[in-house]
């Protein structure tokens, strides 16, 4: 009992944690939106939501980036930190301009971006190609 209320953890259940987090979020990111975008490109390029005013297709190519290619290098552990934050970026758009921080239109753009947001303070964890380069 005194060890289920304890609040320290070992290192390895913080290591656990952050890969599975990275696998979790990276991974549902680049699958389940990602990579329809990337499929519907040419027909998503003229109807895409525009709130940056860059042009429906610059603004779909910037959100292609960070749903696969940013949140690819998220589920690796590489230049993890770094990657997260253009998918911070294109979630946190979509919660607060495109769903109008409404929490029933945009409640996967906020759980999405609560977990980016984790991986962005904690870093990748010791399960990652970051940590075998010694970064």
């Amino acid at each position: 009992m005194k060890k289920l209320l304890s609040t320290t953890y070992p290192e390895w259940a913080f290591d656990s944690m952050m890969l599975l987090t990275r696998i979790c979020f990276g991974g549902l990111l680049l699958v389940n939106y990602g990579f329809d975008k990337m499929v519907k490109f040419s027909r998503l390029q003229y109807t895409f939501g525009d709130p940056i005013h860059i042009g429906a297709k610059w603004s779909l190519v910037l959100v292609i980036f960070a749903e696969v290619f940013c949140a690819l290098l998220l589920v690796l552990g590489l230049f993890t930190r770094l990657a997260a934050i253009p998918v911070v970026i294109s979630l946190g758009i979509a919660f607060f301009l495109i769903h109008n921080h409404n929490i029933d239109k945009g409640q996967n753009a906020a759980l999405f971006l609560t977990g980016i947001i984790a991986i962005l303070l904690c870093g990748p964890g010791r399960a990652s190609v970051d940590h075998m380069m010694g970064k």
